[in-house]
């Protein structure tokens, strides 16, 4: 494995890393600086657009084109213009903000929430968003984090951050209905569950806030794979480009001082 620190930010928080396979590129977003990234690895452009409030998460919609998700609404941020817009809202309580999210093969905005500017206990809960209306499918969350759908689209992974474990409900992609089925993996180290992805395999992939590293697991038996070290403490979210390799999110922690927290990393897992 090759690793490299692509963009030293120096974020409080950076997270989010969403590869778009189509156009070859990357977005991630700094929560705390209000910033959204977009990155061309073969040209190494990178832009940002920075918006009004906390930032979360990013859903693709075409060719350097996306919706950003900010505490003050959804935003379409054009990077070909630098433009930005606000598309729709989901009302939310002024203590909490919105964290992670994913887009459903239906089209549909999934995204949770987590105190702020303060963390309390279970007054998170997830959204679902489609065609302007919006509803609750996951309640008294504390801070709800990593999304992933299973391959055959029939199941959704879900952390909330504090439990250490990652749920699968069952999803119905006609109604976008989810029913909880059982815990399917325990982080049982120093670290605790923050972003998540999928690979090809069906194996997730989990980004270790306090842990120093990305795990890989198999949610079929709840068994730990491999993991991979990275240097600094909180990992907070990864994602795979178009040849299965990892870029990797990180943020700064208050035990030492690190010029390598806040960064985006590049784990090259497969030559290309």
């Amino acid at each position: 494995m090759t690793q490299t620190l692509i963009f030293n930010g120096n974020s409080e928080l950076l997270e989010g890393p969403v590869f778009d396979t189509n156009n070859n590129c990357l977005y991630f977003v700094s929560i705390f600086d209000h910033l959204v990234y977009f990155y061309n690895p073969q040209t190494k452009e990178l832009l940002s657009v920075k918006l009004d409030s906390p930032v979360s998460c990013i859903y693709i919609q075409d060719h350097k084109k996306i919706i950003a998700a900010s505490k003050n609404g959804f935003f379409e941020i054009n990077f070909s213009t630098l433009e930005k817009k606000l598309v729709f809202k989901i009302e939310i309580d002024d203590k909490v903000r919105f964290n992670d999210g994913i887009k459903d093969p239906k089209g549909r905005y999934i995204i949770g929430t987590m105190g702020y500017p303060e963390v309390k206990k279970n007054i998170g809960q997830v959204f679902s968003y489609d065609k302007g209306e919006y509803r609750t499918i996951i309640e008294n969350t504390t801070i709800s984090n990593g999304l992933a759908f299973s391959l055959d689209n029939k199941w959704l992974y879900f952390i909330d951050t504090p439990t250490k474990k990652v749920a699968k409900y069952a999803y119905d992609l006609n109604t976008g209905n989810v029913q909880f089925d059982s815990y399917v993996i325990e982080l049982k180290g120093e670290g605790s569950p923050d972003g998540m992805c999928i690979d090809n395999n069906g194996m997730l992939w989990i980004a270790e806030w306090g842990g120093s590293c990305v795990s890989q697991w198999n949610p079929l038996g709840g068994n730990k794979i491999q993991q991979l070290e990275l240097p600094c403490i909180n990992i907070t979210s990864c994602c795979f480009d178009d040849n299965a390799n990892l870029y990797v999110t990180t943020a700064k922690s208050t035990s030492e001082n690190n010029i390598y927290e806040g960064g985006l990393y590049y784990l090259e897992l497969n030559k290309k």
